[in-house]
């Protein structure tokens, strides 16, 4: 049922929101030559898959998790897509091919280690990853790899039409900051 929604769901999405995306591309253009951004991350079964979003950063940014990227890698467009969530937007193609579900828990990089063993010693890994979930509704990010292991693995084993359903709703209401750059300290 789950994945059929993915469907229905992704599919209105891209077609309703097919003129905002062409002006985010557009805009994506000017702020980075760049728009789109594909990077390698861990799907379902520990597979690797190219995630879709749009870019945030600059072209030359290391390819790190979004809490250890430098704030000033963060384009005036990108501040805004991140505030807003659109940067997410390009994933309901990576929704349609079957690589991630709309709710699920946020891919990592193959680098996270830790988030890895956390998440594969709790199973997460049996389920497709997601654009949003429990975590991103609850603030928790990737910089907690522990934590954010077991609340993916509490959202799966409670995941129901219903919450399916309440996780999407609150994304779009704004709750969860999401993945966040932090500010650099001094020891960096």
């Amino acid at each position: 049922m789950i994945r059929a929604l993915d469907i229905v769901l992704s599919l209105i999405g891209l077609v309703v929101g097919a003129p905002l995306f062409a002006a985010l591309y557009v805009l994506g253009l000017f702020d980075t030559g760049s728009p789109i951004f594909a990077q390698e991350r861990v799907g379902r079964g520990k597979r690797p898959f190219k995630l879709l979003k749009f870019r945030t950063m600059r072209v030359d940014t290391a390819h790190v998790a979004t809490h250890l990227a430098s704030p000033d890698a963060v384009t005036p467009l990108g501040r805004f897509l991140r505030r807003t969530k659109l940067d997410e937007l390009p994933q309901l193609v990576n929704v349609l091919r079957g690589e991630m579900s709309l709710v699920g828990p946020r891919p990592c990089l193959f680098n996270q280690e830790e988030l890895i063993a956390e998440r594969e010693s709790r199973g997460v890994f049996a389920a497709r990853p997601g654009i949003t979930g429990l975590a991103q509704v609850s603030g928790i990010d990737m910089s907690t790899p522990r934590l954010l292991a077991e609340t993916d693995a509490r959202m799966l084993a409670d995941l129901t039409v219903r919450a399916y359903l309440g996780y999407i709703l609150e994304t779009v209401a704004g709750r969860g900051a999401g993945d966040r750059v932090r500010p650099q300290g001094p020891e960096r």
